[in-house]
């Protein structure tokens, strides 16, 4: 196991989620701290502080960081992070200088997208799209067993796809983003609303948040809708039905065999999976003419990103990237199973 070890870390915008990942994408050891927002400095004090202190207990191949936000195609620059304070930040090269390993850093739903296709609801999946419902949308593509980033490495930003002309006013800068009507916060605006308004699930919320609109969040809807609350279920049906749309959009352009849904609204499982799949289904082009693409949960939960970033550092650590076609097939090969590809003699 010496040389099989990779740190993970998934930085967010408000924590950072770190853990000792084996090639089995098994979690070891588990690290979380808070996310300095404003200083690009402290996350890589943070980050260099949680790899010393997992260094006293394994031995460290390498580190993967899923950052969220826009990386590069060389998969070493933060080009933009909307809830952090990187435009431009060489986040591969200062992180490896101050912890002398290889890194790698991708999107933090592409980690998670290559997690659930390594490890979780798509294994053996040839082509995938794994949306995360947090916050906002993220997204990730798994095309013949690799990664997609498209030419300049910001492929899969589904969230921001204008569904609604002069909608909803986006954090992006633009208007009627997908991720304004089909997220967490589609859920807290709804909420915090109703409990301003006095509706009595508003008022049932208010309580769970101590009495303060400000500490509602869309998870108390999920979990009001769990105990049956028929206004909650509608709410969830909704975004349901807004996920369900943007999948059938997805479709026509990508038509996957899978379609992954993690993230955080995902908790409400079949609430939302159920008006998702009716609406795919009633929207899609070509309906009753073609296959439909499975709609699926992700099986991994909150810790699919760091999973998938630690697994694909160690990867990318462990192997040369071949030239001929046949070696590419073997680096391939090894990324399904994990092991580096023999080279012939």
């Amino acid at each position: 196991m010496a040389d099989k070890l990779a740190v993970g870390i998934d930085i967010g915008g408000t924590k950072i989620a770190a853990g000792v990942v084996d090639e089995d994408g098994h979690v070891l050891a588990r690290l979380k701290r808070e996310t300095p927002t404003t200083d690009p400095l402290e996350v890589i004090d943070a980050i260099a502080s949680i790899t010393e202190e997992f260094r006293r207990e394994h031995h460290i191949r390498a580190i993967g960081v899923g950052a969220a936000g826009f990386v590069d195609a060389t998969q070493s620059t933060v080009l933009f992070a909307p809830h952090l304070a990187w435009r431009h930040e060489p986040l591969r090269d200062s992180v490896a200088r101050r912890t002398g390993l290889p890194v790698l850093v991708d999107n933090d739903a592409n980690a998670a997208g290559w997690a659930e296709w390594r490890f979780g609801a798509a294994q053996n999946e040839a082509d995938l799209v794994l949306i995360t419902l947090g916050t906002g949308i993220g997204g990730a593509i798994v095309i013949d067993g690799q990664p997609y980033r498209g030419q300049f490495g910001i492929a899969g930003e589904f969230g921001h796809m204008q569904v609604v002309p002069n909608g909803n006013q986006c954090e992006c800068g633009n208007q009627g983003c997908w991720e304004q009507y089909a997220s967490g916060r589609v859920l807290t605006r709804r909420a915090r609303a109703a409990a301003t308004d006095g509706t009595e699930l508003g008022k049932l919320m208010l309580a769970d948040a101590g009495g303060t609109v400000e500490r509602i969040e869309g998870h108390l809807v999920t979990a009001h809708a769990k105990t049956g609350n028929e206004e909650a279920v509608e709410w969830i049906a909704d975004v349901g039905d807004w996920l369900g749309v943007g999948i059938a959009n997805l479709a026509a352009a990508l038509d996957p065999g899978m379609f992954v849904i993690g993230g955080g609204v995902s908790d409400a499982k079949d609430l939302l999976i159920g008006p998702a799949r009716a609406a795919f289904s009633r929207t899609l082009t070509g309906r009753g003419y073609r296959a439909e693409a499975r709609i699926v949960r992700a099986h991994l939960g909150p810790e699919a990103g760091l999973i998938g970033a630690a697994d694909m550092a160690r990867i990318t650590a462990r192997r040369r990237r071949p030239a001929s076609p046949g070696a590419r097939a073997r680096v391939r090969a090894a990324a399904r199973t994990g092991r580096s590809p023999k080279p012939r003699r």
